[in-house]
Order: C-alpha cells, then structure tokens, then sequence
C-alpha cells in the first residue's frame, strides 16, 4: 500500500512538470490573468508551460487571426501580439491539451513598483511599523477606480531565479500576497503599497487611460538583494556572491540576489513602461557604495527586461539617522540621474525626523507621476525641484546656479534660504547667509572671507526650504569634494 501511494504521488508530480511524459495542460505564470493591463500600442509576450511538443493556439477578440507556438522539450511556448489603445475589455483564449481564457483585460500603460519599506508602506495601519498614512480613512474609501489595476508579488527570496511569482510569507503586517490583478476598490487597496497606489492614480487621472501598477516591493531590504547575480559580479561583490551561492534556500531572508530572482526575474517576459522605486535607507551606513551599486542596479534590470524603460526613484526623506549622516546617500541617489531616462523625486519638506516611514505618500506618488507626465507622455509639466547646476566665487560671494528652476527660485515659506553652509580655504563650515536673485542664490558669511564651497542641506535631518515656485523642493546638494 505505502509503495502504490508513493508511484501515485510520484505520478502526479510529474504531470506538473513542463516537458514531462505525463499529460499536462497547459499553464500560464500568474502574472497573466483576468483582470489585468496589457502595455498599449506594444507587442506584448504571452507566454507559459504545456506538455513538450504541444501546440498551443491564443485567440484574442481584437486581432482577426490566431497566434500559435509549439512548446519545446522543456514545455516553454510564447507568442506576441500586438496591442492597441482601444478601451474596451478584451479576452484571450489560450488552448492547447486544455482551454484558459482569460476576460477583462484592459490596455493602458503599466509600471512596476518596488524598493523597501517607503515603498511597500500600505495605506492602512497593519502593524507598528506600517501604522497607515495620512487620511488613510477616507483615501481608502474614495479609492474606486475599475480602471487601475493592482498586482501585489509576494515576499519571496529565492535561491535561484525563478519562472513565476510566489505569494510569499507575510511581514511587517502585510498579509500574504494573493498574486491576483484586482481592480481598485476599497476593499482591494487598503493593504497595497500606497506610494505606488498614488503614482497610479494621479497618472490615470492625467491620462484617463488604465493604469497597471505591480508592487514587488519589501521592506528593511539592501540593493544588493534585488541586484541580478552578473551586477554583483561586475562591482566584485565576491562576498555577496558566495552568500548567495552558499546559504540555505529560506523564503524570508533577503539574501544578495534573492529578492530579484523571486520577484522581479518572474516579471522579466511582461511589457512594462516603466519602473518607479523607492529605497536606499538600508544602505544609508555605506553610501560610498551604494551610487555605482544603484547604478549598475538599474542598467542591470533594464537588460533583464530587454527594455532602456524610464526609471523614477525617491531620495531618502529628512530622519534622524544613528551614527549616520544620511546626505551621502542622497548625493549617491542624486548622481544615478546621470543615467538617461531617471529622475528623482526629493522629500526634504514631507519626511518625519522621527519616523522612518513618513506619512505623505500622497505626494510621493504626485511627484513620481510627474516625472512621467513630463518625460513619457508628453505633458509640459515642470517635474523637478531646482538641482544644483554651478557655483562661482566672488567678492568673498558664492554664486550658485540651478537646473530645473521652473518659473523661478523661491522658498516654501516665504522667508530667506535656509540650511546653506559655506567654507573658506580651512574647509571649515559656517553657517551661510542666502538670498535669491532672479535664478541664482547668492551665498555669504560674515567669517568667510574667500569662499571655497558651499553645501545645502547636507545633513541626515536637514529640511531645507529653497524650491522653485511650483513648489518642488531643491535637491541637497555640496559643491566640495572633501
């Protein structure tokens, strides 16, 4: 008896495993399901597993001819189609051995979501660390949208690089994943990553037009874990490698490399338009690393994608940092924009000294959207703070000008620039007295007699108020390199 149920069980293992003898239907990753968003005006890939050599037919309501794939040895099939920006739902019929269809489907335009806990932060209270955003109450209750779409990956680490996403443990209060699009409801978004969630809607309500917006974030986690292995062999991480290649497949542990091949390698065949992220705070103790890491992130996950697709990121927010001066990292962040297709929201005016986790996503979302307002869909938008540009020493002066001014410098509370330093030859700072003349900021101090460098902002608490007069706040920035 033992010996015949362990040939069924064997049996019926097999009959999962693409390319087996054993009948097999076929089947789909879960990223592919009713409900979801297809990248308009794109040729998007349909993909999945069916028994070897099976032929697979995918019939869609708005294309006149069916597409068709023969599964190879190892039961990988895919075909592409060629999407439109027509409104209505849309169905797909995938048959092979079996029949799937899949209803409800919308074309608009989709972006994944990730980093660490700023960006996975729900908008409802789950636990202590998630304690809820601003007005979660009535954001959760207004939030009916049947044309923004969520997908939540779940926390998932995973040893090797895998084909599907899984629905992963629970952390932080954030219930298990159900790797299900869902339409947003008040009832579906409550525990969705609310950075995510906002960039979404101000984007379909610019738009007007579906947003899929896929959350595959974690929170408390370094880049390295959401670094592809060949990054991290690039920078010579051979520490972070063997760990990777050693250490015990476990689920919960952000390992360098696993939080990728467990929730963004499963993503890589879905045409996406772009990437918004939120994270560093992690790495805050080794910023020296953390630009070429951060840049080398992001060339590495648009090669994984086969796309150069537009990648937006949030610098770490004002907080009192132990031990840490925090500025190095937003100078790394702020050095990844030389990058083509990035951009960098700041939030030296909405962070918490005392709360790593500050409430405002509402606004963290705008600003992303923004970014894509003015670069991808072609709005005239003014989408940054003013960004450090020059300096020029004179008349014991340091003239300071920017990028991204808008319609001019000002501040958000009408009183002179704040938080500016400046230092003579002993590269020793005081604190600078500014004011702003047409497009420049004019910097001085009574004890520096021959100004040499100029730093605003450039501790971890530091909550600056020069902005231009849309009200996008300055990135901090030093002119040293000392």
């Amino acid at each position: 008896m033992k010996l015949f149920a362990a040939v069924l069980g064997f049996a019926l293992s097999m009959a999962w495993l693409p390319g087996s003898a054993v009948h097999a239907d076929v089947r789909l990753p879960k990223i592919l399901a009713s409900k979801m968003v297809l990248q308009r005006n794109s040729d998007v890939l349909i993909w999945g597993w069916a028994d070897g050599g099976e032929r697979v037919r995918v019939t869609c309501d708005w294309l006149d001819e069916s597409s068709h794939a023969v599964a190879d040895a190892d039961g990988n099939w895919q075909v592409r189609l060629k999407t439109t920006d027509a409104a209505e739902p849309h169905t797909i019929s995938i048959a092979g051995n079996n029949t799937i269809t899949l209803d409800q489907i919308l074309f608009g335009e989709v972006w994944i979501a990730s980093g660490q806990s700023n960006m996975e932060m729900p908008l409802a209270r789950v636990s202590g660390t998630y304690s809820g955003i601003q007005n979660a109450e009535a954001e959760i209750a207004a939030a009916n949208f049947p044309e923004i779409r969520l997908f939540q990956v779940g926390n998932f680490s995973s040893k090797a690089p895998l084909l599907d996403v899984e629905t992963g443990i629970s952390m932080y209060g954030v219930p298990v994943a159900k790797c299900q699009w869902q339409a947003c409801t008040p009832e579906s978004v409550p525990t969705f990553a609310s950075t995510a969630y906002f960039f979404a809607r101000e984007l379909h309500r610019e738009l007007k037009i579906p947003i899929g917006i896929i959350d595959a974030s974690w929170g408390g986690t370094r880049a390295e874990s959401w670094m592809p292995a060949a990054g991290l062999k690039a920078l010579g991480y051979s520490n972070e490698l063997e760990r990777t290649k050693t250490l015990p497949q476990k689920a919960g542990e952000k390992i360098p490399t696993r939080l990728f091949n467990g929730m963004i390698h499963p993503l890589r065949n879905f045409t996406i338009r772009g990437v918004v992220w939120y994270q560093g705070e992690q790495n805050a103790a080794e910023a020296n690393r953390y630009g070429q890491l951060f840049i080398t992130l992001i060339k590495q996950w648009r090669g994984e994608f086969g796309s150069r697709f537009p990648f937006y990121f949030v610098q770490a927010a004002p907080y009192n940092y132990p031990d840490v001066n925090a500025a190095y990292l937003r100078e790394a962040q702020l050095e990844a924009t030389a990058l083509p297709k990035t951009g960098m929201v700041v939030t030296s005016d909405i962070g918490d000294l005392k709360d790593v986790h500050p409430k405002n996503k509402q606004e963290v979302g705008r600003r992303l959207a923004l970014w894509a307002l003015a670069n991808d869909y072609g709005r005239d938008a003014v989408h940054s703070g003013p960004v450090f540009k020059d300096v020029g020493f004179e008349n014991g002066e340091a003239r300071l000008t920017f990028d991204h001014t808008g319609s001019g410098l000002a501040t958000r509370d009408e009183g002179p620039p704040s938080h500016f330093e400046i230092a003579g030859p002993d590269k020793v700072f005081q604190v600078g007295r500014a004011v702003i003349r047409g497009n420049e900021a004019i910097v001085s101090s009574d004890k520096i007699a021959d100004p040499r460098a100029v730093r605003y902002g450039f501790t971890s608490r530091a909550e600056g108020n020069l902005t231009n007069k849309e009200g996008l706040p300055a990135s901090p920035f030093r002119t040293d390199r000392w």
